[in-house]
């Protein structure tokens, strides 16, 4: 993958009383179609690393306008079939890039770091192709994401306190994603994870398919080794390293 130059975007803190702006052509999501449910891995604990990464403030989905309009009308798509869009990462600060570089690079590697990647040592995982240094998402331009069906129970709770099996056991043993099940787990670095994967079943094929198919419609490019992440092809660019926060309006 190409370097991707990163723009140092001046940033300023907002009082209470007002609201930090967004650059460029960015915004958030929820701006432009309220209706897609999200829940930003990275600004939490319920992720690889097991705590928020650098730069996640907020739980907040910031994309650039253009895949915000997109994601809009693949959510217009699939709302008669009950179902939505779920993003689980959008803009990403080339802060958390490094974060994630870092991490990679710290020599431990805990039990519950090894539920994400079973199968390898998370020193391999940028060598690999599952951990890119310079990412799009940076740029606005990627997102990751899977459906929910509404007539469904999603109700499951991620529980830091319980022990849960690796990405890639059958979905009842793993932590619950609310969604539907795609065969893995989100950030799962796998050979499963692939999209085009032949070790999951007709159905979580069937849903893998659906996912690609409606994304595709609107112009979105799914990257091979990971079912959840697409990118929209022409509205990329300069990567940021703007921190998400709960002032952004």
């Amino acid at each position: 993958m190409k370097p991707i130059v990163i723009a140092l975007v001046a940033l300023f803190f907002a009082s209470p009383a007002s609201a930090q702006s967004l650059p460029g052509s960015f915004v958030l999501l929820r701006d432009i179609d309220p209706t897609i449910l999200q829940d930003i891995r990275y600004a939490g604990i319920n992720n690889f690393m097991g705590r928020p990464l650098a730069g996640y403030g907020a739980g907040e989905c910031v994309v650039k306008r253009e895949v915000g309009l997109a994601l809009k009308r693949v959510q217009q798509e699939l709302a008669p079939q009950k179902l939505s869009l779920k993003m689980l990462d959008c803009y990403r600060p080339a802060r958390a890039v490094h974060d994630m570089v870092l991490w990679a690079q710290n020599g431990k590697e805990t039990a519950v770091e090894r539920r994400y990647n079973p199968a390898f040592s998370k020193r391999d995982l940028f060598r690999l192709g599952y951990i890119a240094e310079h990412s799009g998402h940076s740029t606005g331009s990627a997102v990751d994401l899977t459906l929910v069906d509404l007539k469904a129970d999603n109700s499951g709770v991620f529980d830091a306190n319980k022990s849960y099996a690796d990405c890639i056991a059958p979905a009842p043993a793993r932590a619950p994603e609310a969604s539907v099940d795609m065969g893995t787990g989100y950030d799962c670095s796998d050979l499963k994870a692939h999209t085009a994967a032949r070790s999951i079943t007709p159905e979580q094929r069937r849903w893998r398919d659906l996912l690609v198919g409606a994304m595709a419609k609107q112009g979105f490019v799914n990257y091979a080794k990971e079912w959840w992440h697409f990118s929209l092809p022409g509205t990329g660019g300069p990567a940021y390293d703007f921190p998400i926060t709960a002032q952004h309006r």
